[in-house]
């Protein structure tokens, strides 16, 4: 299965915002986020906030069958959470999920694992 990874600047005065909007995903919405997240075909999601230099990031990593697939159905969907979740990134973010991404999806470069050990 396809992994993805991007990296999301958090302008800092939204940074309140946007852990306000992962405890919701992680607790009340959670049904709601397993939901959305097999109707668009991804096997896991892990986010990670990294303090650096510039401010504050959003790390994101997915297994998902289609990456493409998945950011064209998270941008149409009528779902009621998936909805609120566009309002959230665009809030954040500044980003419109209806819009398709800009760019191309981001390239793997690399990909180690230690070798299995007898």
């Amino acid at each position: 299965m396809p992994t993805i990874a991007m990296a999301f600047p958090i302008p800092p005065e939204k940074l309140e915002t946007w852990r306000s909007g992962m405890r919701e995903i992680a607790g009340p919405r959670r049904a709601e986020f397993d939901a959305s997240r097999q109707r668009q075909g991804v096997a896991s999601s892990k986010v990670w906030l990294q303090e650096g230099p510039g401010g504050p990031l959003e790390l994101l990593v997915m297994e998902v069958d289609d990456p493409a697939r998945m950011f064209m159905e998270l941008g149409t969907s009528q779902d009621p959470f998936d909805v609120w979740f566009r309002e959230f990134i665009a809030d954040v973010y500044g980003m419109d999920l209806r819009q398709p991404p800009p760019g191309p999806l981001p390239e793997q470069i690399l990909d180690w694992s230690a070798p299995v050990r007898a």
